[in-house]
């Protein structure tokens, strides 16, 4: 079965069935080292969609896509607290070891920020919970980040499939690369902010 003709058998939902898909999705992505696997960002958009049809709520949907990558990456966290060093290190991951030292430097140089920046990046969005309890982040600091990305990215992409309406293929298309480029705007302005902080400090 074809990627689109799965896309179109979603659209067919409604009601709790639409609801629990979309949710279930957006939190296997946010959970530990899932995110590459499963389209929870694809899922949310859909959700939109589903509410521009009018087979959902466009509150609950978002209320649900919300709650699930909250939920999704506290479980993310947990599984790193416990087990993420065994997991970092096994051969399910070898392949990803470039990537997963990207995310631990972002992790040391940022903080809790990378947690929030991390969001909008399909692979980052999958292993930084994990990556953050994995470093003993506190889990206050790291929930506050979370749930601010978390609110973000889900009602974002639940707005713009509802927008897009029956143009939602147009914007999966485009959803990933606006994605990129709206981390490489955060990056800047945090190198800015540093930088001015820098020199602020040696005057």
């Amino acid at each position: 079965m074809s990627v689109s003709s799965v896309v179109d058998q979603v659209l067919k939902l409604h009601g709790t069935a639409a609801y629990a898909l979309v949710g279930v999705l957006a939190f296997a992505e946010a959970a530990v080292f899932v995110g590459f696997v499963l389209p929870g960002e694809t899922a949310v958009l859909l959700g939109g969609v589903l509410a521009h049809q009018h087979r959902v709520s466009l509150v609950g949907m978002a209320t649900v896509a919300v709650l699930a990558a909250i939920i999704g990456d506290s479980v993310g966290y947990e599984v790193g607290r416990h087990f993420g060093t065994r997991l970092v290190d096994s051969r399910f991951l070898a392949k990803r070891r470039e990537g997963l030292q990207r995310g631990q430097d972002l992790l040391r140089r940022k903080g809790g920020r990378a947690v929030f920046v991390a969001r909008f990046t399909a692979f980052l969005r999958a292993v930084m919970p994990g990556l953050a309890g994995t470093s003993r982040m506190p889990y206050p600091r790291f929930l506050a980040f979370n749930a601010a990305g978390g609110l973000v990215w889900a009602v974002g992409y639940t707005m713009l499939g509802y927008l897009a309406g029956a143009s939602y293929r147009k914007v999966e298309s485009v959803a990933g690369r606006a994605s990129a480029a709206l981390l490489a705007v955060i990056v800047v302005i945090a190198v800015v902010v540093m930088v001015r902080r820098r020199r602020q400090h040696r005057e």
